[in-house]
């Protein structure tokens, strides 16, 4: 028996993602112990290493959860939609936080371009035109708000700003379209990124 924070060091995932696939799909369902801990068998962490295969190869996590539904029961394997994936651009200073979201929303079926300074946000936003850019207020030692003014005077992606300090006025006169204050959660994030493209109003279980 394997405890959360066990599971998810050897997976790479992180213990919150794990809780919200288990709450949303019921898929996989670890025991608890008498203290409410999970504690999930060798069975269970093979599964899960499936579920986060099949996200990597560009599942959101719904199909991927289906897939192994179809594994067990000895059906075809759940193919990713043909549509193109939606391309993501995060411009966070801190690379385990950039790496984090970068882990939500791949898991969701996005595509993801990271950027870990004002500059090679500019770059690489003139190279990639992603569908929508999340700004770190403090990247590039507090550049958030200048680069979303001058990603707001180019184009009409839409924008969101995250960040510890509770700014929201600023972000928006800046040119944001939506603010979220750290920490972040996953359906947090993922709920707001999916309003601002105009997916769904909020996560909903699919599949």
């Amino acid at each position: 028996m394997y405890s959360i924070g066990a599971v998810s060091s050897m997976l790479g995932v992180p213990p919150g993602t794990l809780r919200t696939w288990e709450e949303r799909y019921g898929a996989i369902s670890p025991e608890r112990t008498s203290a409410g801990q999970r504690l999930y068998t060798r069975e269970q962490l093979a599964q899960l290493r499936f579920v986060v295969s099949e996200t990597r190869r560009g599942l959101s996590a719904a199909d991927a959860h289906r897939a192994l539904g179809h594994r067990s029961l000895g059906l075809p394997p759940v193919e990713s939609s043909a549509r193109p994936k939606l391309l993501i651009m995060v411009a966070e200073r801190e690379p385990y936080s950039a790496e984090l979201i970068e882990f939500f929303l791949q898991t969701e079926g996005f595509a993801v371009e990271l950027a870990l300074d004002a500059h090679e946000a500019r770059a690489k936003f003139e190279e990639t035109r992603p569908d929508l850019v999340l700004i770190e207020l403090l990247v590039g030692g507090g550049a958030g708000l200048e680069l979303c003014r001058w990603l707001r005077e180019r184009a009409t992606t839409p924008l969101l700003m995250i960040s510890s300090l509770a700014v929201p006025d600023r972000a928006l006169e800046a040119g944001a379209d939506g603010f979220l204050l750290k920490p972040i959660g996953h359906l947090q994030l993922v709920s707001a990124v999916k309003d601002l493209l105009g997916l769904s109003a909020m996560v909903s279980e699919r599949g």
